[in-house]
């Protein structure tokens, strides 16, 4: 089941992405489990990069993998904010770059990397993938 909530911020995700995600899970083979995003600001989310990651920058996503063989499950902590600021910076629609950071987070739950520059290739190639059968 994957639910959303949000931390600091009014209910604004598209609820109709929740079935379009759990075809994302079906088409890898895979079982939706207990899936909660975690929509945010940048605040919010630095903070949760530095008390559990050590890291100290902002970022758009970060992904809490509690995954039992097949059963897809964990938290997704999404940076509405930084989502905004990158479709900005990028020059992409707002909803284009919600959806790849939402397909993100479960590609990485379905076992996808992003850590070297053939693994971002194909998290990229698997994020466009999905996008066009959102559309």
């Amino acid at each position: 089941m994957i639910q959303f909530f949000y931390e600091n911020l009014p209910e604004s995700v598209n609820t109709e992405y929740i079935s379009w995600l759990e075809a994302l899970i079906i088409s890898e083979e895979k079982k939706p489990g207990e899936i909660n995003y975690i929509f945010c600001d940048d605040d919010y989310l630095l903070k949760v990069n530095q008390d559990y990651l050590q890291h100290d920058y902002y970022t758009d996503i970060i992904t809490f993998d509690y995954v039992k063989g097949k059963t897809i499950s964990g938290e997704i902590f999404v940076s509405l904010q930084r989502i905004s600021d990158n479709a900005s910076t990028l020059s992409k629609n707002y909803e284009e770059e919600l959806r790849r950071v939402l397909a993100h987070g479960i590609l990485h739950l379905c076992g996808y990397k992003d850590k070297t520059e053939e693994e971002e290739k194909e998290m990229r190639r698997k994020e466009d993938f999905y996008l066009a059968k959102y559309e």
